[in-house]
């Protein structure tokens, strides 16, 4: 939920009723803390604050702040604890270990699945479907994350272990905990409860066949789990176990320690210069064998995601937070002042390389590092690999205040240029309304017109014509007479607002020579689509002829032109595999018909 940046919409402090009132609902939903333990949770003198935020998704969520840490956050009435609350509390909730390599995972938004979670010697915790569930790190009891149980423990066993077993809503690492002070946890001894396995352990330390598990503060520098390795399935982290380790173990010792010289002087450097060191890495080795001269012009999202991505090393990843450029369109601003390639705007707000310098020196000189397939074998099962990693952007219609609609929205606190979505808008124009009593006595769903109201949402003939509106007419004049927007949020990056409202994808037929129709589609680069990694893949699946062609009267924008009526296989390809909703298709009632013959 908050693996992605959110929106504060309000701040203010819990003063005594509501302080009480809080505690009250806090002792409900967590009868496990004693009297004195609430007191110390909520406490009568120290500042408490409540934050009204909005996440990527438009979910309203209230965060209860302490010492300038989230501690509570409040969804749909259900209050859930944080991190930095479990840190002190790790007993509040149930608890189901993982391989610290899964946390990552989390922490970018994927769900916990069953195969991930480890079994302990004396089982696990009851719970039911719906439980709150913390998730901790195998060795440490301090929880990394809070998820709600898909299943019964009953259910999960009886699954085999398979499947979704906790829809995880907060993670160390996200962005409600780099709200906070962004401490690490800490490091708590998991608690023996069974005498079996205590002896079990005793004996395996007097015998010396394994060494002790040891896990520093960050739980990103993790141990080196040799067994296993991760995998990611729709959205969800998965554990998959490999055989043979044993055969294995004494190479990889004898790596290690030939390693260990290089990984010191690594370590000498900051996370930040790790970072940056990463993505010029990924960046260079994505030119050298991933793009091709014909690839170009090249999304720069589809470089990232798709090209850049799959560059980088086993156990690592690309997060442009971490790195002195913040982000991406500024680092690739600093390599085409390096003058190694050349980005344009070719759609408005859309990015695109346009030409690279493959002879520059620095691509040049550099060495792709070992075990990565060759660039002749990731061009082959490039089609294919875009195709996969694709993710539909998520959109949110959005309203900016006009320079007519300053009165109506000056109240509230907002000015010309505030962004609001359709939800805070109507939250807005409610309360005004009921502060400014202009309810109809008579009839309640009828709204009295002031003057302000006349003179923002009322045309100059409707002034001395129009003394009531209803209350679906006042909302829908008032979103009309605001400035459009939309908010974009490609996988993997930060949100962009954008003026106006999207255009659709817009699918036509046309008719050429000897009265053969081809299929044209534009505006796919609006939607991190690559128009021709679309038009390699349609051409696979329909066997036609499909070319990318300039649009007529623009300047450096293409459009995908294939042959044939091949609508069917665009709108099963658009809707169905890449998950866009129909709404941002446009032309899809031009397919042919089904079951008749001429």
């Amino acid at each position: 939920m908050f693996s992605r940046a959110f929106r504060v919409r309000s701040n203010t402090a819990i003063k005594g009723s509501d302080r009480r009132k809080l505690r009250t609902d806090v002792a409900a939903a967590f009868p496990n803390l004693s009297a004195e333990q609430l007191t110390e949770f909520i406490p009568n003198k120290e500042e408490l604050n409540v934050i009204k935020i909005y996440c990527h998704k438009g979910e309203a969520v209230t965060v209860y702040m302490n010492n300038k840490n989230p501690i509570l956050f409040e969804i749909e009435k259900a209050l859930y604890p944080t991190v930095y609350t479990l840190w002190v509390y790790p007993d509040l909730l149930p608890a189901f270990s993982t391989w610290p390599p899964v946390l990552q995972k989390l922490a970018g938004g994927a769900d916990l699945m069953l195969p991930g979670v480890v079994v302990p010697p004396s089982g696990f915790p009851q719970v039911e479907r719906g439980t709150l569930c913390a998730v901790t790190l195998l060795g440490n009891r301090a929880p990394v994350a809070v998820g709600v149980a898909t299943m019964s423990t009953a259910e999960m066993l009886a699954a085999g272990m398979k499947g979704k077993g906790f829809a995880v809503l907060h993670t160390y690492m996200d962005h409600l905990w780099e709200y906070g002070d962004k401490s690490y946890p800490p490091t708590l001894a998991p608690l023996v409860t069974d005498s079996a396995e205590k002896e079990s352990a005793e004996d395996e330390e007097m015998e010396g066949k394994e060494p002790a598990i040891s896990l520093c503060t960050d739980p990103l520098q993790h141990m080196n789990v040799g067994d296993l390795s991760l995998q990611e399935q729709d959205s969800c982290a998965i554990l998959v176990g490999k055989e043979e380790l044993d055969e294995n173990r004494a190479a990889e010792t004898a790596e290690d320690a030939s390693t260990e010289g290089l990984q010191e002087a690594e370590d000498s450097r900051t996370p930040q210069e790790q970072m940056d060191a990463l993505f010029n890495q990924c960046f260079f080795h994505a030119l050298k064998c991933k793009v091709k001269k014909s690839d170009l012009p090249l999304l720069t999202s589809t470089f990232l995601r798709s090209h850049m991505f799959s560059c980088c090393p086993a156990g690592q990843q690309l997060d442009i937070k971490k790195s002195s450029y913040k982000k991406f369109s500024k680092f690739l601003q600093y390599m085409q002042h390096q003058k190694i390639l050349q980005v344009k705007e070719l759609n408005k707000g859309v990015e695109s390389i346009v030409e690279v310098d493959w002879k520059h020196p620095d691509v040049k000189a550099f060495a792709v590092p070992e075990g990565f397939s060759s660039a002749s074998a990731a061009h082959d099962s490039k089609s294919e690999d875009r195709e996969q990693v694709y993710h539909a952007p998520e959109i949110i219609p959005l309203y900016g205040v006009s320079t007519k609609m300053i009165p109506l929205f000056q109240e509230s606190g907002h000015r010309k240029g505030s962004i609001l979505s359709s939800s805070e808008v109507r939250n807005i124009i409610i309360n005004y309304v009921k502060a400014n009593e202009l309810v109809d006595e008579t009839n309640k769903n009828f709204v009295k017109v002031n003057a302000i109201l006349c003179d923002c949402l009322l045309d100059k003939s409707e002034q001395d014509e129009i003394s009531h509106l209803k209350w679906d007419d006042l909302l829908s004049r008032c979103l009309e007479r605001l400035q459009p927007l939309h908010q974009v949020t490609f996988f993997g990056q930060e949100p962009v607002v954008r003026k106006g409202n999207i255009e659709p994808i817009d699918i036509t037929i046309a008719q050429r020579s000897s009265n053969k129709k081809v299929t044209i589609i534009k505006n796919l680069e609006l939607y991190g689509l690559d128009p021709q990694c679309v038009a390699n893949i349609l051409q696979q699946k329909v066997q036609a002829s499909a070319t990318i062609t300039p649009i007529p009267g623009t300047k450096d924008r293409v459009q995908v032109q294939i042959q044939g009526n091949q609508i069917h296989h665009l709108a099963k390809m658009l809707l169905e595999e890449y998950h866009l909703p129909r709404k941002y298709v446009q032309g899809l009632e031009k397919a042919p018909k089904l079951g008749r013959k001429k």
